[in-house]
């Protein structure tokens, strides 16, 4: 059986490069954007690698949410791998002091409600069908261990995501629903800026391998070039 995969904010950047090589790996994608336009062209560009779909989807949200997941069960009936990769605001003009609450309150809702809507509204198909794999793409901004100041919201709502991550992995566990977070380096992308020392196809590599794992002991876990950092 084919297997199915959802990329979210995908029409460019990391997300695009992870969605091209899904294409080359087999698997029928589902690329979204925020504006139609966008995802359209991102199609039309990467049609050549294989069966590519697209969906508007605004993880923000709520009823875009739903408006996939039913999306993805009437034409599909399935989904094999979730990555949440939408992500806004890394906020390098701000400090945790003296922070526009009303940015941190919409980078929260995008980087961390959205991924936790996403998962909790293609959940139930992964369940039914005892598989599936959800990668929440992360950075090392959001890690505990590494954390200093500077860029709060930001930060913050990836260290949220990335205890989202655990608590899911958790529920998917009897499920073989294997969930883990993805730090994919500094990468050059609007966010990451052009003198990053990353190619977003280099940055969806631990992705695409997450995304792959068979070991069912892998989960609840954070990576970084394949390897297992600290929280």
């Amino acid at each position: 059986m084919e297997k199915i995969a959802l990329v979210t904010g995908s029409n460019r950047g990391i997300g695009f490069a992870t969605v091209k090589e899904l294409l080359k790996k087999n698997y029928k994608v589902i690329l979204t954007s925020r504006k139609e336009e966008d995802g359209r062209k991102a199609i039309a560009k990467l049609q050549k690698y294989g069966e590519v779909f697209y969906h508007p989807l605004d993880v923000s949200n709520p009823q875009s949410v739903e408006n996939i997941r039913t999306y993805v069960e009437r034409t599909f009936g399935q989904l094999d791998i979730l990555i949440n990769n939408a992500g806004i605001n890394y906020d390098t003009w701000q400090s945790a002091s003296d922070a526009d609450l009303t940015k941190v309150e919409e980078t929260i809702n995008t980087n961390l409600m959205g991924a936790w809507r996403m998962a909790k509204a293609l959940f139930p198909l992964m369940k039914q069908q005892k598989y599936g794999r959800i990668v929440n793409v992360s950075s090392g901004a959001g890690s505990m261990h590494l954390m200093g100041g500077g860029t709060p919201a930001y930060s913050v709502s990836k260290a949220a995501m990335n205890a989202l991550t655990i608590k899911l992995a958790a529920d998917g566990q009897r499920y073989n629903i294997l969930v883990n977070a993805v730090c994919p380096g500094w990468v050059r992308t609007d966010m990451g800026g052009m003198t990053a020392t990353r190619s977003p196809q280099k940055g969806a590599e631990t992705i695409i391998w997450a995304a792959e794992i068979e070991d069912r002991s892998l989960t609840g876990k954070f990576f970084r070039d394949k390897k297992e950092i600290a929280w």
